[in-house]
């Protein structure tokens, strides 16, 4: 993919502010002396990123279950509902999430997808402190959560951007796969602080 210079832009002077003004990963002296450095590290930011979106968007499905076990006075189905709405939203999200890196750059999307995930980490903290809460606040949790799903489809699309077609297979690979990591790590911390 090769980016075109933006009117103004200057060739061979960086961008200012936040916009790159020239991008061509498949240029290997460009690839080398600038696109290299600058796609690894957009690559190891969004890594953690996508940890924290996977680790919200997937908690459902562990929290659930260490409810029914603390006794929560909600039924198995409405329970298990939670993680349902967690993942329809998380899918959901994913459409104009994609597009977003588009519309608002992929710094800006990334930085307030994963911004976004506090409310519902924090939220959810608070309303498991209280058992005789309606069903709806944690539904509103759960839905919330949906945004780590958008999470992923923001990552995915602004990674691959960044990476020579030769070199996208892994770099997308080492973002879904790190990222991933988020879902084990819930899998481990969630049970942990419940009990």
């Amino acid at each position: 993919m090769n980016t075109t210079i933006k009117a103004g832009a200057v060739p061979g002077k960086p961008a200012s502010g936040a916009d790159i003004a020239d991008w061509r990963p498949e240029d290997d002296a460009f690839w080398e002396s600038t696109g290299k450095r600058i796609a690894y590290r957009n690559l190891w930011i969004s890594v953690p990123s996508l940890l924290c979106g996977f680790a919200i968007w997937g908690m459902w499905g562990i929290i659930t279950v260490q409810m029914l076990n603390l006794g929560f006075p909600f039924t198995q189905a409405e329970l298990f509902s939670l993680t349902a709405i967690a993942g329809l939203a998380g899918a959901t999200m994913r459409i104009p999430a994609s597009f977003l890196i588009r519309l608002a750059g992929g710094r800006n999307t990334i930085f307030l997808t994963t911004a976004m995930l506090l409310a519902p980490a924090l939220g959810t903290g608070i309303v498991l402190q209280h058992k005789d809460w309606p069903l709806w606040a944690f539904q509103l949790m759960a839905l919330w959560s949906g945004v780590g799903g958008g999470n992923f489809a923001s990552s995915m699309s602004n990674i691959s951007t960044f990476f020579p077609k030769r070199l996208q297979g892994t770099a997308l690979g080492l973002n879904a796969g790190l990222g991933n990591c988020g879902v084990t790590s819930m899998q481990i911390v969630i049970p942990l602080v419940m009990t």
